[in-house]
């Protein structure tokens, strides 16, 4: 027989257990919420919804009146009012120009008139 002097002493520790699975279900994260954080999400999806949608529904609006893109007469009465008012701006212009030179014609006359009266010297000197 071999005797081992100093041999080194191996302990072996059982693993410890994995603990049981509950059986009660976590609950979901909108059940935790408190509700008010449920009412403002809840607003915030509605107007989000709406600022998407709102362009849609008017332009559907707009087709189903017939006043869409498609609709060449609408465009071609536009187009012939757009035209006349910038007539009518072009005959306005003129006669603010006119009616600025009047003005500063008007202001000319006022100052040389006033002019003289302030220059002279006081008569108590």
């Amino acid at each position: 027989m071999i005797q081992v002097q100093d041999a080194p002493v191996v302990v072996q520790v059982p693993a410890p257990e994995i603990p049981p699975i509950p059986d009660f279900p976590t609950p979901a994260p909108w059940e935790m919420m408190p509700p008010q954080a449920m009412v403002l999400i809840a607003l915030a999806f509605i107007a989000a919804s709406a600022f998407v949608l709102w362009p849609l529904f008017r332009a559907l609006a707009r087709r189903i009146e017939g006043r869409g893109p498609g609709d060449a007469a609408h465009l071609r009465e536009e187009l012939m009012d757009l035209r006349e008012r910038v007539q009518l701006l072009e005959g306005a212009q003129a006669r603010v120009l006119e009616l600025e030179e009047r003005l500063d014609f008007a202001e000319r006359l006022l100052t040389e008139r006033s002019a003289p009266a302030r220059l002279r010297e006081p008569e108590g000197r």
